[in-house]
């Protein structure tokens, strides 16, 4: 048996569309996803998830096999083992293609944590220069930025794309990765909603250490911030992560 052919898959997946007078735009929206996806598929560049290819080859108008192997069967009926191989390779092909694009996400926001850090750090040296004392910045801007990146280290290089599969068997709101912890009570974590959770730590976590210096110089500086609500600000920025990810989480729950 023949591995799957992206190119040929491609071609084939273009070539049936199009008999079916459909735009990229619109199999895509069929499919709530991007013309994007459907752009890479018919390129030869990727594959489908595997869950997407029995709705592609219903509105497409082939079977599955026919699908994974680009081309119609004018008939022939394909034995159980051909068909099992073809989905087994479709698995491999998809699965390879997410763990490239996870190791690429991921050195991006690598990337994006080591940028913040340095702009944290100009950031703080800047307020010093302007005359803040250590004292002032460390019950604020340092407590913000240290906690912020030292959780967004974690979310950035450390943290599993993916949890186990007994969270989606059962309802679990927690989620332990050695001194880390993360407890949302009421809200069930699982493998919809933890990439969608992932990604609003990262930008919580990424973006704060450089906001919040601005957002305390701006209040210093025209509105003479109180020390209430200096402590308030402090309180909001270093707990306020859990709104995004509350919200993500139920979402995609």
């Amino acid at each position: 048996m023949d591995a799957i052919n992206k190119e040929k898959f491609g071609e084939f997946i273009a070539r049936l569309r199009k008999e079916k007078g459909l735009t990229q735009q619109e199999l895509a929206d069929r499919l709530f996803l991007s013309n994007k996806a459907v752009s890479k598929w018919e390129r030869g560049q990727s594959l489908p998830d595997i869950d997407l290819l029995t709705p592609l080859s219903d509105i497409l108008g082939v079977s599955v096999a026919e699908l994974l192997k680009g081309e119609r069967l004018s008939g022939e009926a394909m034995d159980s083992g051909e068909v099992e191989t073809l989905v087994s390779q479709a698995l491999q092909l998809s699965g390879a293609e997410e763990e490239k694009k996870r190791g690429r996400t991921r050195k991006r926001w690598k990337t994006l944590w080591v940028r913040s850090l340095i702009v944290s750090l100009l950031e703080a040296g800047f307020l010093i220069w302007q005359g803040e004392t250590w004292e002032s910045l460390g019950s604020s801007v340092f407590l913000v930025q240290l906690l912020c990146l030292l959780f967004g280290l974690w979310t950035c290089f450390f943290i599993k794309e993916t949890l186990p599969a007994y969270y989606d068997e059962n309802k679990i709101d927690y989620y332990t990765d050695g001194v880390f912890r993360l407890h949302i009570a009421g809200l069930r974590l699982n493998n919809s909603n933890w990439p969608h959770i992932v990604h609003a730590l990262r930008v919580w976590t990424v973006g704060m250490p450089v906001l919040f210096p601005v957002v305390y110089w701006l209040l210093r500086s025209w509105w003479n911030q109180s020390l209430a609500l200096s402590l308030g600000t402090t309180l909001a920025a270093c707990l306020g992560l859990f709104a995004p990810v509350v919200v993500v989480g139920k979402k995609y729950e």
